[in-house]
């Protein structure tokens, strides 16, 4: 068994802070040390036929800590002042759900064979997003093994992963996981987690996880706060309470959110993580949460990737601390896909309204923010900063993700007719392209939005909520919204791997010459006419976002690749088909 490592604190601290949570020490023993200022006199540690252990305070933080008899795979409880028996707040394993007990576990008795992967270079990934629950028909970890090699030869190098940190019931998206240490229990717990990473790097793919930090499942708010002030009622989030990052008694809510994020990378080999919604992470502490995940995760794993999906189109998320940063590595483009998306798809309903510009797009092409401290209508205020500094593998883009995908009413994915010349932009682009799983060969089952709650009061508030959420959007009048609640949805989104063989073609020489196109993104565009030309270094993306053909001029004299095989290729210019792309050399 490995000895309890350690982990700096802050900037200013170099003294390593002491695991929480349970940390195998070998011949059936374990450390257990739990944060709980809340106990005014004892915390217990309970292992079943073994009876009560009590913990020794360490400090007047609210640290107890101490020795129990249980090893890897036993169950065990804590038990704050004689109260109610709870599960472990750091728990690696709910193997009986967020309600039952907390289980050992050792990452160290998975049969590693990954010692010489290397994490590919930022600038170099293809990323692919998929739901465990729903990328294959069992919904595991163990299965999801099983489609590995196909994404290792389609030309994937790094799989993303949607949370998996235990939540409600048996299906759902992730982002109401409770415990965020513990891969849930349906996909296979965290050993099955393990193997999945393992063989992921055995087929040359690096594994991100997609964390949330910024809440937590409602199911799981009044067993955090017995133990501490978990949450703050200084600000609010759209999901639930707000976490207590700069509050009183804030330390210990950091410290335990910073611990996870490196025991995925140092002790379950993850390579990187994708931080869920950060502008809704509240902290004026002078080191903002955020920051201290990067640093500490970088420090943990050298070469780690830390992506943020940030609302705020601020560059100081991806600049390095010492120009005033966060530190991230990459931040998801969202302005890059609604530019694209109005586009191939005329949508200008909700957020789409201040979109649909060719000249939005030209300008995404060069850096993804579109608003760039310009106005937002939508939001009804200037918006954004330039983001120049930074490289252009600073940026994910997609034309499919599963909030672009599954936040639809009906959860209906890219129409066929976009697709082709969706994909053409998108991965050739320049910046990091991600893939949302099934797209590349035109999967036609949704993804909708699922979700299994415990208590009856939060499933019915979700299942309105959702149906209110679509109510006033003319294009989902007279259509049923899915009840998320429904085992049914849930079914639905499940890929039934119908392909498109000629889409995933497509796809794949797309993924083989993007290499090959380098460099800044100098476009030309007609607005009334709807096409594009962008130049990046020796090559054209010339691009037809007009429902008739077009007359496109170019400099280029050699059609190295085009989405329509109708594209005609002339002395000066080249005419596109309805809805097409060429790359031109």
């Amino acid at each position: 068994m490995a000895r309890i490592p350690g982990v700096a604190t802050s900037p200013g601290d170099p003294s390593p802070a002491p695991i929480i949570g349970a940390t195998p020490l070998g011949e059936r023993r374990s450390e257990v040390r739990v944060w709980a200022p809340n106990a005014h006199g004892s915390v217990a540690v309970r292992v079943p036929r073994r009876g009560d252990t009590e913990l020794t305070r360490e400090d007047d933080r609210g640290m107890w800590a101490g020795q129990v008899p249980a090893g890897p795979g036993d169950d065990y409880w804590l038990v704050i002042d004689g109260g109610r028996r709870l599960p472990d707040p750091a728990t690696r394993w709910q193997p009986r759900g967020l309600r039952g007990p907390s289980r050992v576990f050792d990452p160290g008795a998975i049969a590693w064979t990954d010692a010489d992967f290397v994490i590919p270079a930022m600038a170099d990934l293809v990323i692919y997003e998929l739901h465990i629950g729903t990328f294959t028909p069992r919904g595991t970890f163990d299965s999801a093994i099983e489609k590995l090699a196909e994404l290792a030869e389609l030309g994937i190098n790094a799989i993303e992963v949607m949370p998996i940190a235990d939540f409600p019931g048996d299906r759902g998206w992730g982002y109401d996981g409770v415990y965020p240490s513990a891969a849930h229990r349906a996909y296979g717990g965290p050993e099955a987690f393990g193997r999945l990473v393992d063989a992921a790097h055995a087929q040359g793919i690096a594994v991100i996880l997609d964390v949330v930090y910024n809440h937590v499942g409602a199911s799981g708010n009044k067993a955090l706060a017995a133990f501490g002030p978990f949450f703050t009622d200084k600000y609010s989030t759209f999901w639930g309470e707000a976490m207590n990052y700069d509050d009183r008694g804030s330390d210990g809510v950091r410290e335990y959110i910073c611990q996870s994020a490196e025991y995925w990378v140092r002790d379950l080999h993850v390579d990187g993580l994708r931080l869920d919604a950060i502008h809704a992470i509240f902290d004026q502490s002078p080191e903002h949460l955020t920051a201290a995940i990067t640093r500490r995760v970088h420090a943990a794993r050298p070469g780690a990737i830390l992506i943020a999906e940030s609302g705020l189109n601020d560059p100081k998320v991806m600049r390095g601390a010492d120009d005033g940063g966060w530190g991230f590595d990459a931040a998801w483009a969202d302005d890059f896909h609604h530019a694209l998306r109005t586009l191939v798809t005329d949508e200008r309903e909700g957020y789409y309204s201040e979109f649909g510009r060719v000249a939005d797009l030209a300008k995404a092409l060069h850096r993804p923010h579109v608003h760039d401290g310009n106005w937002s209508s939508f939001r009804g205020r200037s918006f954004g900063a330039p983001a120049d500094d930074l490289p252009r593998s600073a940026f994910i883009v997609f034309d499919q993700d599963h909030d672009q995908v599954g936040n639809r009413a009906l959860g209906d994915r890219m129409p066929a007719q976009a697709r082709r010349l969706a994909a053409f932009v998108t991965l050739l682009s320049g910046f990091v392209p991600m893939l949302f799983m099934g797209e590349e060969y035109g999967e036609p089952a949704p993804f909708q939005f699922f979700v299994d709650h415990i208590d009856k009061k939060i499933a019915d508030a979700t299942r309105e909520g959702r149906r209110r959420e679509f109510a006033a959007f003319a294009q989902f009048a007279g259509e049923e919204i899915p009840d998320p609640q429904d085992p049914a949805t849930f079914e639905a989104s499940k890929l039934t791997r119908k392909r498109d063989d000629s889409l995933l073609e497509l796809y794949r020489d797309l993924l083989r010459v993007r290499r090959d196109v380098t460099g800044e993104a100098e476009s030309t565009f007609d607005e009334d006419e709807r096409w594009l030309v962008a130049r990046r270094g020796t090559h054209e993306l010339a691009c037809n976002f007009a429902h008739e053909p077009r007359t496109v001029p170019i400099a280029g004299r050699t059609l190295v690749l085009a989405t329509d095989a109708a594209t005609e290729l002339r002395e000066g210019s080249i005419i596109l088909p309805p809805l097409s792309g060429a790359l031109i050399a």
